[in-house]
């Protein structure tokens, strides 16, 4: 009984919602596309008047740091508004005027476009942005004489030409107090370092005392324990007057709030110094009257069109992907409907497309077929094994049951009969069992160090009463000393398999050879015989399980069938291959491939033991 799948699971479900989502923000970057480049122009123009607009700021906000009055800023204000073209117009916190380009009694807009205050705001560090904090340009108190720059600028020619010495090439450039500083000076050669030029010259002390007395009383009150100066740090390259005299390390925790108090003490004290030197904070306004800027806005026409074409791209998505969707499942479903058949038909499906469904109903025909034949084979191993087991069975139970009976006297001959059908009956069992190991991956090998030539001499003395019998000649060959890694029981007991598989196939007078010889990373042992061969449509066959080349062969002519299955196992658990080539009427070779010990062709002899 098939089970139904839920509608949120079904393949068409899951690609019709995804082709609605992948519509939706097509539509969506379309629409997005067509409105940006209808307001293209518009941003351009928006983003040019932005950067005007903090150009304007950032030269007010020079004017206020280095002149204390807004006294004399007519002149620059009229120069910016003839340049950008725009009314500007600067007041008090209190709207009373300061400054303004256009004509009296002009309203002003109903918001300012930002605040000119040095002392807070700082936007010459960075080009066309507001930083919090002190504009490097208030240096007040903090700017050099003439003598102390005539000073410096000695100094850092001395150690431009000293950078210079060792490779480093530097340029000098100057801060709003007036101090020389050079670029590239990251690493300071031993020879340059002399500290002449980063020592703070004597007005540089004096304002920092100062600082030092206005910061006493805040941090007195905050029990801040001071050292006797409160600056003892200097950094002479940082453009900001915070960053280049540095604080000193005082008793408090770092990160607490008695040190953000410090330094909230030290900022307010430092913005009380410097506030004589700076204009008073002012109100910039940019513009006329009371006009604000256009936004832009879709219409209603556009909206609608907009969403008119989403719905047709809607319509056409869902439709085309219903088709696909249909498509695509039919043969999915084939594969289902086959795949929920009864084992033993082994159904089927048609292969009609070359995508990925139809390698999926290939690839399942090919399981279908392979599953077949394994049935089929299994079908026929139950049959072999019974066929196997019954006649040895039959034979011992018939002789004991007319000797029972007293019709046949138990003779030494009846009982080496019965004593032969046991061992062929346990021969039978034995193959079985080590097939069953293999397939269950519990076949255990104990490796060792194994000669080659030694293991073919174990092997060839094993057999040759057998071969003497079956008037064959038993030859060995070793080409060098190669030494193998692997388990000597089993190594024997695959090559007496394939050996017996020669004799029995090898007429009088023939001859079986075991040879041995490396190759690479593995050695190679052959058993080659002179027997009747193997013909070509049988040579894939050879290692299947109870498979006879000659179905009227007995089990004493043609064995059980399970030598050659046990020789294939065995040489996978080595890690090595079974291989079998043949000529009819000359004789067969076959061969195995094992691991060569590593370390070389020769074995843990003497020699390797020093």
């Amino acid at each position: 009984m098939s089970r139904r799948i839920p509608l949120r699971k079904r393949l068409s479900v899951r690609l019709l919602v995804a082709s609605v989502l992948i519509a939706v923000c097509s539509v969506a970057a379309t629409a997005w596309l067509a409105v940006e480049t209808t307001t293209r122009a518009l941003r351009e123009e928006q983003g040019q008047v932005l950067a005007e607009d903090m150009d304007v700021l950032a030269r007010l906000s020079g004017y206020a740091a280095t002149h204390p009055t807004w006294k004399g800023v007519d002149d620059v204000v009229r120069s910016l508004s003839e340049r950008t073209g725009r009314r500007i117009a600067l007041t008090t916190t209190d709207r009373t005027p300061i400054a303004d380009s256009a004509q009296a009694g002009t309203s002003l807009p109903p918001r300012a476009a930002a605040t000119v205050d040095p002392l807070r705001t700082d936007t010459y560090t960075e080009r066309g942005a507001q930083r919090s904090g002190v504009d490097p340009r208030v240096v007040g108190p903090y700017r050099l004489t003439a003598q102390e720059r005539a000073k410096l600028e000695k100094l850092a020619l001395v150690r431009q030409k000293c950078f210079a010495r060792f490779g480093i090439e530097t340029s000098i450039t100057r801060t709003p107090s007036g101090r020389p500083v050079l670029s590239n000076d990251d690493d300071v050669p031993d020879d340059c370092a002399d500290g002449l030029l980063n020592t703070p010259t004597p007005t540089e002390e004096k304002a920092l005392a100062d600082l030092t007395r206005r910061a006493r009383g805040c941090l007195g009150r905050e029990d801040v324990k001071l050292a006797d100066a409160l600056f003892v740090g200097f950094d002479f390259t940082d453009r900001s007057l915070g960053g280049r005299y540095q604080l000193g390390k005082f008793d408090v925790p770092p990160g607490s709030a008695t040190g953000r108090t410090l330094q909230d003490c030290v900022d307010s004290a430092r913005r009380a110094q410097l506030d004589p030197y700076v204009a008073p904070t002012a109100e910039l306004f940019l513009g006329g009257g009371d006009r604000t800027a256009v936004r832009f806005d879709m219409s209603p026409a556009n909206k609608a069109k907009v969403v008119g074409a989403a719905g047709l791209v809607l319509a056409v998505t869902v439709a085309v992907t219903a088709v696909v969707a249909t498509r695509l499942v039919r043969p999915l479903r084939a594969l289902t409907a086959a795949a929920q058949q009864p084992p033993e038909l082994h159904v089927r499906v048609p292969v009609t497309t070359r995508d990925e469904t139809g390698i999926l109903a290939a690839a399942f025909n090919d399981l279908t077929e392979r599953r077949e034949r394994l049935e089929a084979q299994r079908k026929a191993m139950v049959s072999d094994i019974a066929h196997e087991l019954r006649s040895p069975l039959t034979n011992i139970r018939g002789w004991l049951e007319v000797t029972r009976d007293g019709v046949v006297a138990p003779a030494p001959e009846l009982l080496a009969s019965l004593h032969e059908e046991a061992l062929v009956l346990q021969r039978v069992i034995d193959d079985l069992q080590d097939l069953a190991a293999a397939d269950a991956g519990t076949l255990r090998l104990h490796r060792e160090p194994v000669a080659a030539g030694e293991l073919l001499g174990q092997v060839a003395a094993a057999h040759r009463v057998a071969a003497d019998t079956a008037g064959v000649t038993l030859r060995t060959a070793t080409d060098g000393e190669p030494w193998l890694d692997a388990d000597p029981v089993r190594m024997r007991q695959a090559l007496g398999n394939l050996v017996s598989n020669a004799l029995r196939h090898t007429p009088a007078d023939g001859t079986v050879t075991l040879s041995a010889r490396a190759d690479g990373d593995d050695v190679v042992l052959d058993v080659t015989d002179t027997g009747s061969g193997i013909a070509p449509e049988d040579l894939p066959h050879v290692f299947d399980r109870f498979w006879r080349a000659e179905k009227s062969r007995s089990r004493r002519t043609g064995g059980s069938g399970l030598g050659l299955p046990i020789v294939r196992h065995l040489m996978a658990a080595h890690g090595g291959a079974a291989e079998a080539t043949s000529e009819p009427g000359t004789g067969s070779v076959f061969t195995l491939r094992v691991p060569r010990l590593a370390g070389g062709a020769s074995g843990p002899g003497p020699a390797a033991l020093q």
